[in-house]
């Protein structure tokens, strides 16, 4: 790593912490000011946002960038919009920081509790979708924390673009610039930095491919909230409303191939398998999903034979490993040994299955009688959302307002003493 690099990175860290200490003070309506005030600015910008996004579509094109990668960096009138929208949002949605829950007396005398706390500063590595930069620095700003931005080096004029509005917000709302900062250089060892800094990092947020999430976990000294995977299920259960379990199993699968809650193998009870199997499998050769399936499902459909690679396997495609299962028991073996703890469904109309499901399952999100492509942070009231957390400490699940605080105990007396 360059000097001029880690003296640049230590120096937004500075900044960024001493900005911290302010923003955690600032009240909700100052908050919300700046969070209004950036979207009015985005409002203004929108040539200026157009302009700096087709800097980085032309790089992008002459670079070789595949064209999903280039639909993900462009900023489409509609993601202006939506960007705008989800400072509004993030602007309505209830404060975190301050309050107090669970105060109860003690036989001291004794008043303790809890109170909700910003983490400091975090800092948001990400790739490609300039408009995680809004999200990121929308829900860092709400919950009183400074936030230092690594976009992809693709998206650099953009995000520069859009940090220029949120810096115009933070003005008018008298909060200091450093309470977000986008990282200016392109230089990767920037990441390294970044991700070692706890003196001025108190948390590393990585959004983007399994690589990048694998080296930021393997090599940061900061903590991280993360996951890696998205493994997801749907078991059908014999239990199951077969026609509701059709139309979850489809939209599981098909609302969205790309995103992190979308399914990835289909677990079917044996009891049911000879009478939903053939027609969910119409229905996805319709859609052209690719199917492959155990020995069992090969019997009943036409499909590929799935490899015991498939059953560990995010696809992020219009692909589909299917298996049929004894029963409950075995189905919740199977989510547990392969899936990722992210997202994982029952379709069933019995309410024991569903709480023995609810609770065996160790996964992030566990949902009963729903696809599990709703796991997003807006469909949970959370609004935007920082990322998926499938860790087990701090934050789990989808990481909002309140995953981007923690709590200190409070304690209020009237002059006793510990005897």
């Amino acid at each position: 790593m360059t000097e001029s690099v880690l003296a640049y990175m230590q120096s937004l860290g500075q900044a960024a912490r001493d900005a911290s200490r302010v923003v955690a003070q600032a009240s909700t309506a100052q908050k919300n000011a700046a969070l209004l005030a950036a979207a009015k600015a985005l409002d203004a910008a929108r040539a200026e946002l157009t302009e700096a996004n087709q800097k980085d579509l032309d790089n992008g094109r002459a670079n070789g960038l595949e064209a999903a990668l280039l639909d993900r960096l462009a900023l489409t009138p509609a993601r202006i919009d939506g960007m705008i929208e989800g400072l509004r949002q993030v602007a309505g949605l209830p404060d975190p920081v301050g309050t107090i829950r669970d105060m109860t007396y003690r036989p001291s005398g004794l008043q303790i509790g809890r109170m909700r706390v910003p983490l400091g500063v975090v800092g948001i590595i990400y790739e490609s979708r300039p408009n995680v930069t809004i999200d990121a620095a929308s829900l860092c700003l709400k919950s009183g924390n400074a936030t230092i931005l690594r976009g992809g080096s693709e998206a650099i004029h953009s995000n520069r673009a859009i940090a220029a509005c949120i810096q115009r917000g933070l003005a008018e709302a008298g909060l200091p610039a450093a309470a977000v900062q986008v990282v200016e250089t392109t230089d990767r060892a920037a990441v390294g930095a970044l991700i070692s800094m706890p003196e001025f990092v108190d948390v590393i947020v990585p959004r983007g491919g399994k690589g990048l999430i694998e080296r930021i976990s393997r090599e940061a000294r900061v903590p991280v909230i993360k996951h890696l995977d998205g493994i997801c299920h749907v078991y059908v259960s014999a239990h199951a409303d077969l026609a509701m379990a059709q139309e979850i199993a489809f939209n599981a699968k098909c609302y969205r191939y790309g995103i992190c809650g979308a399914m990835e193998t289909l677990l079917v009870d044996q009891a049911i398998a000879a009478e939903f199997l053939p027609a969910m499998a119409a229905r996805f050769a319709e859609q052209g999903v690719e199917l492959r399936g155990c020995v069992q499902t090969q019997a009943l459909i036409s499909c590929l034979a799935a490899s015991e690679e498939d059953w560990s396997t995010e696809y992020l495609a219009p692909v589909l490993s299917i298996k049929v299962v004894a029963d409950l028991p075995a189905a919740v073996t199977h989510i547990n040994h392969y899936g990722s703890h992210h997202t994982d469904a029952i379709v069933t109309e019995n309410l024991s299955q569903s709480r023995q499901f609810m609770a065996e399952v160790d996964s992030s999100s566990v949902m009963v009688n729903a696809p599990t492509c709703f796991a997003d942070g807006f469909e949970y009231g959370l609004g935007a959302e920082i990322g998926i957390s499938t860790d087990k400490i701090h934050a789990r699940g989808p990481v909002g307002l309140e995953g981007l605080t923690s709590e200190k105990y409070v304690v209020i007396g009237s002059g006793q003493t510990r005897g």
